[in-house]
């Protein structure tokens, strides 16, 4: 223990073959955890950091999930690349990749052969619809996940046509599972000394989300309609986004004492025994009314005023927010978890950190992702113990990219 870091993972290393968003989310939390995570790229690089070609913004995501990470460029398609990563698993607790079904097996770099390389190595696969049945083979990204999930058939308002969510829900809420999961052999390995396979599908892993929608579809028999920002099961009320003189406010009140105190923040407390809303079921019953008898209210007065007076009684509220509001909220900048940073290629950006707290642990700033290939020739000669020679014959071979050059953010 003398002188580990304050950090839950210190001591771990990661080798993070993740690509987009779900493997990188997954590794990033281990990252800032305190484990050393050696991210493994092809020569042209991962397809988000690719996208800095379009414009430097579509680059920037590069940056929010690949800080405190070891970037090294590697052919996995060479026979030297493929022992270059074996020799690097040898010594390594985890080996991340969210790739297609297959891919690593077809390389010769699968579970089974570093399993038997490495036993206490705890292999993670993320993929869109995991690694057995008969849909395995199906191309997946989020958008066509959250299409196939259901997610998208209960999304959007009733009269339009299905909508995807705006955020990659599906790349992150299994990512934060493939790190679940990662982090549930490893405690077993604490026991068994023998690490195992472990494997998210993106399908799966939204399924669980649907809880309101499927409630609808058990009472009634059939599937459940888009219901805008109503409850996803209409058996709540009032649950809705409502309009104010300067945007929208979401508010929710479906237990008697936030109604009640709903009411005195409206002024209408003359309203406690009328019969269309005296109990939930009312409420429910007459989901129309209720609305309008708040969104009278509400469109009336600023958002800031709505929240006011809703915080003043204790109503569950919230203004609906930009995302430019939200990167500068003052809340997540106090605890940390927002943080604006200059990098060297994509201009003034925010870094999130990792939501997890662990109390009594440090925490690591935000830090600049690395170039493509930047920590190559650190990683080989530091963990493998090539020399100088060894490694520019690697380069010239096409093993591993170039050296990087020095990135100039662009206007």
């Amino acid at each position: 223990m003398q002188g580990r870091r304050n950090l839950p993972l210190d001591g771990l290393t990661v080798i993070d073959l993740g690509q987009v968003y779900q493997g990188p989310y997954a590794t990033y939390l281990m990252a800032k955890a305190g484990a050393q995570v050696i991210k493994i790229e092809p020569l042209a690089g991962e397809p988000v950091r690719q996208r800095d070609s379009v414009s430097r913004g579509s680059g920037a995501p590069f940056a929010m999930l690949n800080g405190h990470k070891k970037c090294i460029t590697l052919d996995l398609k060479s026979a030297k690349g493929k022992e270059i990563l074996k020799r690097l698993v040898k010594d390594a607790d985890v080996l991340l990749e969210n790739y297609a079904p297959g891919v690593m097996d077809r390389l010769g770099i699968g579970w089974s052969v570093l399993h038997e390389l490495n036993p206490r190595l705890v292999y993670a696969s993320g993929s869109g619809y995991g690694l057995s049945g008969p849909d395995k083979d199906n191309l997946a990204m989020d958008v066509t996940v959250q299409a196939v999930s259901g997610l998208m058939s209960v999304t959007g308002f009733p009269d339009s046509p299905p909508v995807k969510a705006g955020p990659a829900l599906v790349d992150f809420m299994s990512g934060i599972h493939l790190y679940a999961g990662v982090m549930t052999a490893l405690y077993e390995r604490q026991i068994t000394g023998v690490g195992r396979l472990v494997e998210v599908a993106m399908q799966e892993a939204v399924f669980p989300a649907l809880a309101s929608n499927l409630a609808y579809m058990y009472d009634i028999g059939r599937a459940p309609p888009r219901t805008g920002n109503r409850h996803g099961g209409l058996s709540a009320a009032p649950y809705n986004v409502y309009p104010a003189s300067d945007g929208y406010i979401a508010i929710i009140a479906t237990n008697d004492k936030h109604w009640g105190n709903l009411l005195q923040a409206i002024g209408r407390t003359e309203l406690a025994d009328d019969p269309r809303f005296h109990d939930k079921v009312a409420r429910v019953r007459n989901m129309d009314e209720t609305d309008q008898l708040i969104a009278g209210w509400s469109s009336k007065i600023t958002r800031e005023e709505a929240c006011a007076a809703l915080a003043k009684f204790k109503v569950p509220s919230a203004p609906v927010r930009d995302l430019e509001e939200v990167c500068n909220d003052r809340h997540m900048h106090s605890r940390g978890m927002l943080e604006w940073i200059e990098h060297p290629q994509f201009g003034r950006i925010v870094i999130p950190d990792s939501p997890i707290r662990i109390h009594g642990a440090d925490r690591l700033p935000a830090a600049v992702s690395s170039r493509l290939g930047a920590n190559t020739d650190e990683v080989l000669s530091s963990m493998l113990d090539m020399s100088e020679p060894e490694i520019a014959t690697l380069r010239s071979e096409g093993v591993i990219g170039p050296r990087p050059p020095i990135h100039i953010v662009r206007e």
